[in-house]
């Protein structure tokens, strides 16, 4: 079992392209690796932690220190801890947890490889072990945040926003494709500021026309822009290249005026509602994604009558909600008091979940009778489930399809919708 490694990705999709890439440069040097085990096997564990708000950090800190369990019983020799959780606490974690061999920035996981006695491949840097399903991968083009919202942690963690090369971005959706990729979900911290770092402007628009002219390439996602400073221009690229899905993941956290001021979003009620208008008036048909933040201190009654006002006038395709949770280092965990109750906050969540369960509903029930597009990600019981170009994998609706006929796992269909629900639609193949 020496020669086998175990890899425990927790967090985002941005942890996951780290986990991919740290993957296929341990197979190069000869490991057989696990992804995700359920049962660590492995001589060897790496977990890849995830530190951005309360619940995953205790998430991450259970994993670590369920394998370091397991090291001291000696059923695995190794132990290393790579990621955010990793980087924030780099300086008090090995005293805390001693049994873990070494403790990695954010950035530094590469040098696991040397550790290991090997040396890190830098021609296969581009080079990535697919962990999804082999018909889509995330394609993460910058890291970091220049924007320090007064509740987030990920500028303390990731530093200043770095764009990568579009060259480099190219070349890795050239290699990806090769490999069997036909839909990309393009992620950042912050879509909306690529390229300023590296060319002075935002270039976010020529990116995706760049990736949308490799040949193979079928669907482009875009996830995660900010709404102050918005690139407009992104918008002709998803409204004329077919390939680009008219999907936008836009987080807006609020709409009342003080919460945002305090939130330090730097946009206004009136700059966000209009923001909005102007995408969807630029491109008809666009399903956006929201996040929206519960419960930030000084929330008061009037504040959140207002959010929930703001999601039924904008009957947003796709939203989640989350309960603020105090990130120490924060600007607002210095300046402000945590004032609201975790149950008020969660009350508030539900509320706005509850409203955006009927509008989906609405929407969904909207598309019987509609042809669409859809990719088949995987068989499950007597349906194959797919996705359309609105929905991204894991967090948005799917495509239930009886096997009537015999379908191929990454292959597109024109799928007729037959009947809805609040978060899945139901058709047949054509």
């Amino acid at each position: 079992m020496g020669n086998r490694i175990d890899i425990i990705n927790l967090g985002c999709s941005k942890n996951l392209v780290d986990s991919e890439k740290l993957s296929r440069q341990l197979e190069l040097c000869g490991y057989i690796v696990r992804h995700d085990p359920e049962r660590i096997q492995c001589d060897i564990a790496i977990v890849n932690t995830c530190g951005f708000i309360g619940d995953a950090k205790e998430e991450s800190i259970n994993v670590i220190l369920e394998l370091a369990s397991l090291k001291q019983s000696k059923q695995i020799k190794r132990l290393f801890v790579m990621g955010c959780l990793s980087g924030r606490y780099i300086d008090d974690l090995p005293s805390e947890i001693p049994e873990v061999d070494k403790f990695y920035g954010k950035f530094s996981w590469n040098e696991i490889v040397t550790d290991l006695g090997k040396s890190f491949q830098q021609e296969f840097a581009l080079h990535r072990t697919i962990t999804t399903p082999s018909h889509f991968a995330y394609l993460k083009i910058s890291e970091g945040c220049n924007r320090h919202c007064a509740y987030c942690a990920i500028p303390i963690i990731t530093g200043k926003h770095q764009s990568r090369p579009m060259e480099e971005i190219v070349s890795e959706v050239e290699w990806l494709v090769l490999q069997g990729v036909k839909e990309f979900q393009v992620i950042a911290q912050d879509l909306s500021y690529y390229g300023k770092d590296l060319y002075g402007e935002f270039r976010l628009a020529e990116l995706i026309e760049k990736i949308s002219e490799v040949p193979g390439v079928q669907w482009i996602r875009l996830h995660y822009a900010y709404p102050a400073k918005f690139p407009y221009d992104i918008l002709r690229v998803i409204r004329e290249r077919d390939n680009v899905c008219n999907y936008l993941d836009i987080a807006l956290q609020h709409v009342s005026d003080p919460v945002l001021q305090r939130m330090r979003r730097n946009v206004s009620s009136k700059e966000t509602i209009e923001l909005i208008r102007r995408i969807r008036d630029e491109v008809p048909g666009i399903h956006l994604r929201t996040t929206l933040l519960t419960g930030f201190p000084g929330e008061s009654e009037a504040d959140f009558e207002a959010l929930m006002n703001f999601v039924k006038t904008m009957r947003f395709e796709r939203m989640g909600a989350f309960p603020y949770s105090e990130e120490e280092g924060t600007y607002s965990a210095l300046h402000y008091y945590d004032d609201i109750p975790f149950e008020v906050k969660q009350a508030r969540v539900d509320q706005l979940m509850e409203i955006q369960q009927q509008i989906s509903e609405e929407l969904n029930r909207a598309k019987i009778g509609s042809v669409l597009r859809v990719i088949i990600d995987r068989e499950e019981g007597d349906c194959y489930v797919g996705r359309t170009e609105f929905d991204s994998p894991e967090v948005d609706p799917e495509v239930l399809i009886s096997k009537h006929k015999i379908l191929n796992i990454g292959e597109f269909y024109e799928v007729k919708i037959v009947d809805a629900e609040a978060f899945e639609l139901m058709g047949e193949v054509l």
